[in-house]
């Protein structure tokens, strides 16, 4: 059977913006899931000068995906290209070009250009194909004009911060706790419900309803990328109303010597339109970063703090058998 020619779709943007900060933005693949809303998480494979590896995990029509990609960066033309080595099913080929082109006001136009083959001679695969890539694409280039055009002040819609517990147990009872969340509603006093589904390895779409201080109830989805026994990744994509945005990471290091330093980290975006019906009419921006710092932050701890008990039980345990 002949081999499909490549479908090539072109999508684009214009950025008030420059488009030197434009294409930092499209290079610099570690702040993707800050950036990207399909993005859950980047890897570097590799790292050059204008070459790199990067390994990608995003979700595509909604379905969490990986897959590694080169890239060849080009900034002197604004340009970087990009082709994935083991495209993931239905897709038997994927590649294209992030291209930023200046304009007389100082803005820029971004196209995003994709070509691509489905696996197979199926119609319908590849109609799934051209909705991913369509839906991808606009979903990436509004993001990525969001975030270019943001002013200074906007700076304060952001956090980032981590809190650190030691346990007395090892990193791989600590990660277990955290990766099988399955359990968390018998052992979080703040999970009301949970279910945990895990079709790829390492690869997990976590639902969950949390209780707050009130006593009322939310409801979060978030994928994560699990890397046994040292780090889990995640994003919210289904969010609280009172954030935009919403990724974090669970890191466990070990010392040697019985001890395991476990951290979690928090990175979100406040959403200004939804903090006085979630706080009140009477809040603003410095009321919504102390709510968000306190209420994430006391979760997390609830889940260091329990995770170091499981850890420590288990140590315990092994040193009297």
């Amino acid at each position: 059977m002949p081999e499909q020619a490549l479908r090539e779709v072109e999508h684009e943007i214009t950025v008030a913006a420059p488009p030197e900060r434009v294409y930092d933005l499209i290079a610099d693949v570690r702040n993707w899931p800050s950036v990207f809303p399909p993005t859950v998480h980047v890897d570097h494979v590799s790292r050059g000068e204008s070459q790199e590896r990067i390994q990608i995990w995003a979700t595509v029509n909604g379905t969490p995906r990986q897959w590694t990609s080169r890239r060849t960066l080009d900034r002197d033309a604004l340009r970087v290209e990009f082709r994935q080595e083991v495209p993931s099913a239905p897709i038997a080929a994927m590649g294209g070009a992030w291209i930023v082109e200046p304009a007389a006001h100082g803005g820029c136009r971004v196209r995003l250009l994709h070509d691509y083959r489905a696996a197979g001679d199926d119609p319908e695969t590849l109609r799934w194909i051209d909705r991913a890539v369509d839906a991808n694409s606009g979903s990436e280039l509004a993001a990525l004009k969001h975030h270019a055009e943001l002013s200074a002040s906007a700076a304060d819609l952001f956090l980032d911060f981590e809190d650190t517990v030691r346990i007395r147990g090892s990193a791989k009872d600590a990660y277990a706790f955290v990766a099988e969340a399955q359990h968390w509603a018998d052992r979080l006093p703040h999970v009301a419900s949970v279910s945990l589904a895990e079709d790829s390895p390492g690869l997990q779409i976590l639902g969950m309803e949390t209780r707050t201080p009130d006593g009322s109830t939310h409801t979060t989805e978030s994928v994560r990328v699990c890397f046994p026994h040292h780090t889990i990744v995640y994003k919210q994509t289904t969010l609280p109303p009172l954030m935009s945005l919403h990724t974090g990471r669970w890191r466990f290091e070990e010392d040697g010597s019985g001890t395991t330093a476990v951290t979690s980290r928090h990175i979100a975006v406040i959403d200004p339109g939804n903090i006085a019906r979630a706080l009140g009419a009477d809040a603003g921006i410095p009321e919504a970063r102390r709510f968000l710092r306190d209420a994430l932050g006391a979760n997390s701890r609830a889940t260091l703090s329990h995770a170091g008990a499981h850890a420590e039980a288990r140590a315990a345990a092994a040193r009297t058998q």
